[in-house]
């Protein structure tokens, strides 16, 4: 896989080939073969037939009228090399000059494979790139230097054929050209050095001129320039009139913009020239530059939960294995295997920090270079991934990517992070480092998605709005949990069974009450959310009642994994802390209205939160229910509470013990609600207080 991300090639293409040998010449004739050297792994032409694979001739060649054919050759993947039996022909004086200068060490072609699984069937696949430009705002598709629409395509046996229409008139070259011809063949032995500008200077405009082949001769026809970054344009022989012909430069490269103008026809015709026809072979699809709007099949593939789940199946098994792909096309994700996927082992090390910030910093870079997501995010910085698309990961990213997530390059690329499992070394538990790139991501509009074995769902990160916390959500149910009212219980792991009705009864009445209150966090269409800790005992029975009753079903979860605590089968939603960050966990329930049952030391420090919220809150404080006997909670709440009095800690803000009120049944519960939602609730730093720490109601 990590080949052809390193290519510097087109996979339809090879590098341009030298001359190695000439085995004979005369005037108008030469035979050589010509050496291919560091052909990439991903070339199509070791795939396909042979017969699908042509000899493409250097255009400034063909210009000066030297045409080449293959007449055989042999391709080797192992030593990623080609030896091509090539016949060449000169056209014209200036051919011949060029034909008896050539020698060993000249490079003149490469080699193009024409699979015909690549040629583009729709027109609209190549008129949807008018308009768009790449990363460095340049057309990818341009006819002419004001970017004229003027493409005339069509669809001619299931393929897209563009005509392009000829100037009126043929270049021709002045009479220096035949002294520059020795300085071109010697320029031919440096590779990848640019002749065709060179060649350009000594090129004459003949306007008018009739655009008729002579036998023997090379026409050199000029359309407006065509610049296509999307695919490669081959030039239709059998499409020209009758008897005139194309040299074998007949191949327009997306990666160039000297392309695209000049046409080397000859032959013998009684027709005159007027359009010049091409076909289309679309590139990889991770250099197409396709918009991820325009991926139907993959948008699709997305949004089956199947297909994905199906997709990672195909990830390597090695749990040590740290594994990643980047998908552009919906076919690219159906037909994944094992051997697509990058996998690395990354060897994680204790960091200096800054003691040492030299060594931290080298450290920290080859720790990123180890991942494997690196390759493809290294890809789309230097342009080597131009399609948009979407990242699968077996681990969510380690935070130490985020330099290159959020790049302007890979942002704008990405489409969305897919993973399977939150942490090697912790499981389903991210760290705090974790969600704040994950909340970093969402701003960037890099979208996140757990493909989450333990509940078979897929879930998105999905921040509350207004916070800077989220929860991973079912898909079908995000915009529900981004509008809804929170809901909360607290309570004991150890106790079972308990409060199952009452809190149904609270909530069904919570659901009705809906359809005759209008107050901002709830009316008609206020969709209502259930959150508590996800664990056993009366955490698990909230979550049992919110699922029973069609509430979304929410959890913060925590590593209690030592205490042999588990998670409960009733949470839709989640989001999970390592037990390190268990105060951060505590406060991020962000409750709008909270109702404990009986607890120990965790439902006591989340009252105690509770109240804090309250306290420093600037908005209008809402009702905390704490639903069970009197004197139970008197028994828990009132000695402290009496004793903050006594001291005077709490001087001023014993107010907060009226956002506190004791129920024993729903229909008390209710008519606190009543209250609050019809604003007759007294509550806040404006009314009083109550020397118990709470109210009971009655």
């Amino acid at each position: 896989m990590e080949s052809y991300l390193a290519s510097a090639h087109y996979d339809l293409i090879t590098p341009d080939g030298m001359i190695s040998r000439i085995l004979n010449r005369d005037e108008t004739m030469m035979e050589a073969m010509v050496l291919i050297e560091a052909i990439s792994p991903a070339f199509v032409g070791f795939a396909i037939d042979p017969s699908s694979v042509f000899f493409n001739t250097k255009s400034s060649l063909a210009q000066l009228g030297v045409d080449g054919k293959a007449l055989g050759f042999d391709l080797d993947l192992i030593a990623h090399c080609a030896e091509v039996h090539v016949q060449l022909r000169s056209y014209g004086h200036l051919g011949k000059v060029v034909l008896q200068n050539l020698t060993e060490g000249c490079f003149i072609g490469k080699l193009f494979a024409a699979d015909q699984r690549r040629r583009v069937r729709d027109p609209d696949y190549l008129l949807r790139m008018f308009q768009r430009t790449d990363r460095d705002h340049l057309p990818l598709l341009s006819l002419g230097t004001q970017g004229s629409k003027e493409l005339e395509l069509e669809k001619i046996n299931g393929y897209t054929v563009a005509k392009l229409a000829l100037r009126n008139g043929v270049l021709d070259y002045d009479n220096n050209t035949e002294d520059f011809i020795p300085t071109l063949t010697r320029a031919l032995r440096i590779p990848n050095l640019k002749t065709r500008e060179l060649l350009s200077l000594h090129q004459v405009w003949k306007e008018g001129a009739p655009r008729k082949v002579k036998e023997g001769e090379i026409l050199l026809a000029n359309t407006i320039p065509l610049h296509i970054r999307t695919v490669f344009g081959r030039v239709i022989d059998s499409m020209l009139p009758e008897g005139m012909h194309h040299t074998s430069a007949n191949v327009l490269q997306p990666d160039t913009k000297a392309s695209g103008d000049v046409f080397e026809l000859y032959g013998k015709s009684k027709h005159e020239a007027t359009h010049i026809p091409l076909e289309f072979y679309t590139l990889e699809p991770h250099r197409e530059h396709i918009f991820f709007s325009d991926r139907d099949q993959l948008i699709s593939s997305l949004e089956d939960p199947n297909a994905l789940f199906k997709a990672f199946e195909t990830a390597p098994k090695d749990p040590a294995l740290r594994s990643a792909i980047f998908i552009v096309k919906g076919e690219q994700m159906l037909n994944l295997t094992t051997k697509d996927w990058i996998g690395r082992k990354v060897h994680a090390e204790q960091f200096p920090g800054l003691f040492d910030p030299q060594r931290q910093a080298q450290m920290v870079n080859e720790y990123i270079r180890q991942q494997p997501s690196y390759p493809f995010l290294k890809a789309i910085e230097s342009g080597l991934i131009t399609s948009q698309g979407v990242l699968f990961c077996r681990y969510f990213p380690s935070p130490l990517m985020k330099k290159m997530l959020l790049g302007d390059m890979v942002q704008s690329s990405l489409k969305g992070i897919y993973f399977l499992t939150p942490s090697q070394s912790q499981g389903e538990f991210f760290s705090h480092e974790d969600r704040s790139m994950l909340i970093d991501l969402d701003k960037f509009a890099i979208p996140v998605f757990w493909v989450d074995k333990t509940c078979g769902k897929v879930l998105r990160f999905t921040p509350k709005p207004d916070k800077d916390t989220g929860m991973f959500v079912p898909i079908p149910l995000v915009k529900q949990f981004i509008r809804a009212t929170a809901f909360g219980v607290y309570g004991s792991t150890l106790i079972n069974l308990q409060f199952e009705k009452e809190l149904t009864e609270i909530l069904e009445g919570i659901l009705e009450m809906r359809t005759h209150v209008n107050h901002p966090l709830l009316s008609s269409d206020t969709p209502l959310t259930l959150i508590t800790g996800g664990g056993p005992g009366l955490m698990e029975v909230g979550n049992r009642v919110a699922r029973s009753l069609n509430i979304l079903s929410c959890a913060n979860i925590v590593d209690f994994s030592g205490a042999e605590q588990k998670t409960n089968a009733y949470i839709d939603a989640k989001m999970t802390y390592r037990l390190d960050r268990l105060v951060e966990r505590q406060a991020e329930f962000n409750l709008d209205f909270p109702i404990f049952l009986m607890g120990g030391y965790g439902t006591d420090f989340e009252f105690a939160l509770e109240g804090v919220r309250r306290k420093v809150s600037l908005n209008t404080p809402t009702p905390v229910l704490l639903l069970g006997d009197y004197d139970y909670w008197r028994d828990k709440i009132t000695p402290t509470f009496q004793a903050n009095l006594r001291s005077g800690t709490i001087r001023g803000v014993e107010w907060v013990s009226n956002c506190f009120y004791n129920v024993q049944t729903p229909t008390q519960a209710l008519k606190i609600y009543k209250q609050y939602f019809s604003g007759t609730l007294p509550i806040g730093r404006h009314c009083p207080s109550s020397n118990d720490g709470f109210f009971r109601v009655s």
